[in-house]
């Protein structure tokens, strides 16, 4: 049998000497039907290891008439390899701000992630010129060293880990693989329209390059493997700088500690914080904006330097990113562009007022926040709660509030001010009203007339966003 002839010594085990967990651990194999999608998907087939676990994914992007050919294609060949199939149907249809290459890769890549449980593994076919594409497209949009560096051969991804066991392979290998044991793969029409940039490199650029350079694929996926080692020494230098500054509590910036810094440091640890936030990378130009916008803007000013998804924002000693403030979209001031980021104004929606049902433990506030009502030795008397009518409001100024060990009527402002509430907090936070009386402001003061002390006779209110 075909399937059984011994691969040609750049194969020799490529699989099996991958770490692919517990042998009761799925393994998924990205398959497109592509040629380099089949030639990985064969290697698995033929791997004794992997017998009984393999399971090839083929994701329709809902883009071709084709796919459902495709997809048929797929599954009879995972048939005839005696490998589990499954498809996988996404909306990769680009949002504002997306190019069509990247919804297709963001929705794939969101299914697939949805699969993985822990110790599991995805393998991917990209291979080393493909690799020679990703780098050079990162250094014609201008990217530093993590785009440099190219794609790992393995990454943690979902509660598992990816794997590109190819990338070190050239292509004509591949090709030579597919010859030789005859293996049948679609071709896909759009990959010839060079309207889509990465064909436009392989298409037009690539064999050009290749001509006078013929073994680029392999120069520039080292200094892509360089790159990737720089990389770790600045992740190092990052993580140290980085430390010294955030505030984990509430994931803000220190501004007088960043500030302290020299402005190449500054910056590495803005991007740094980007990625601790799961938010893209910051283009130089909106680093600079934010440094120079809000982290030197005086210390009463409130600027806001709004983004697609998210805010940054000072108040006092911290530097804010929020993200889907309020729970809602951002609304920038008329004429002005979602994508293209200024320093704006934000505003929310009215928040509606609600009745707490009785008997209920919890209630779901406006702002995407849950609160909470939870057995405690300090709080409001269980019976006290449970007898009266609870009602969650939101300000509209001017409330005071009596607080336990302290003199006279206090306004929501000066606590919220004494407190270090940012003001764009202060009214996302929910009032309860006990009987129409103001008992509890959000989870930090209750007054004093509802204030007790008796173990396990009391609630309190937590709430959570």
């Amino acid at each position: 049998m075909q399937g059984e002839r011994r691969k040609a010594p750049l194969f020799e085990d490529i699989i099996s000497r991958l770490d692919l967990g517990d042998q009761r651990q799925r393994v998924y194999v990205a398959y497109s039907g592509g040629v380099d999608s089949h030639v990985l998907l064969h290697l698995c087939a033929s791997t004794p290891q992997l017998k009984g676990r393999l399971i090839a994914v083929y994701v329709d992007h809902g883009l071709q008439a084709e796919a459902e050919s495709w997809a048929k294609h797929c599954e009879q060949t995972a048939n005839d390899l005696g490998v589990e199939f499954l498809m996988l149907r996404v909306n990769a249809h680009a949002l504002p701000g997306e190019s069509p290459e990247e919804a297709a890769r963001n929705a794939r890549y969101a299914a697939l992630k949805s699969l993985m449980k822990v110790d599991e593994a995805l393998l991917l076919a990209q291979h080393r010129e493909d690799q020679l594409e990703t780098v050079l497209l990162q250094l014609f949009r201008g990217s530093g060293l993590p785009g440099l560096s190219g794609m790992p051969e393995r990454m943690v991804f979902g509660a598992g880990v990816m794997l590109r066991p190819l990338l070190h392979t050239p292509k004509q290998a591949i090709s030579d693989y597919a010859q030789a044991y005859q293996l049948s793969w679609v071709e896909d029409p759009s990959n010839q329209r060079n309207d889509y940039d990465r064909n436009f490199l392989r298409n037009a650029v690539a064999p050009l390059l290749k001509q006078r350079w013929p073994a680029i694929d392999k120069t520039v996926a080292r200094s892509a493997m360089h790159c990737a080692d720089a990389q770790v020494l600045v992740e190092e230098v990052a993580d140290a700088l980085f430390d010294e500054v955030f505030n984990p509590a509430d994931t803000t910036l220190r501004i007088s500690r960043l500030t302290a810094h020299h402005l190449h440091q500054q910056q590495l640890i803005i991007r740094h914080w980007f990625r601790r936030m799961g938010l893209k990378m910051p283009a130089q130009a909106k680093v600079g904006r934010i440094l120079g916008q809000v982290v030197a803007a005086a210390e009463q000013r409130d600027p806001v330097l709004s983004g697609q998804g998210y805010s940054i924002r000072r108040y006092r000693d911290k530097l804010y990113c929020l993200t889907n403030l309020s729970g809602t979209d951002l609304h920038l001031p008329e004429g002005r562009q979602a994508g293209k980021p200024d320093v704006t104004n934000l505003s929310g929606t009215e928040p509606q007022d609600r009745v707490w049902p009785t008997g209920q433990t919890s209630i779901k506030t406006a702002y995407n926040q849950t609160l909470s009502c939870v057995p405690s030795s300090k709080g409001i008397r269980r019976e006290q709660w449970v007898c009266a009518r609870v009602e969650i409001r939101f300000r509209r100024g001017g409330e005071k509030i009596c607080l336990p060990g302290r003199q006279g009527h206090h306004s929501l402002k000066n606590l919220f001010q004494e407190a270090g509430v940012p003001p764009w907090e202060r009214d996302r936070l929910p009032l309860i009203y006990l009987d129409d009386r103001l008992a509890v402001v959000g989870g930090k003061w209750i007054c004093t007339e509802f204030y007790h002390e008796e173990t396990n006779g009391c609630v309190s209110l937590l709430l959570q966003s």
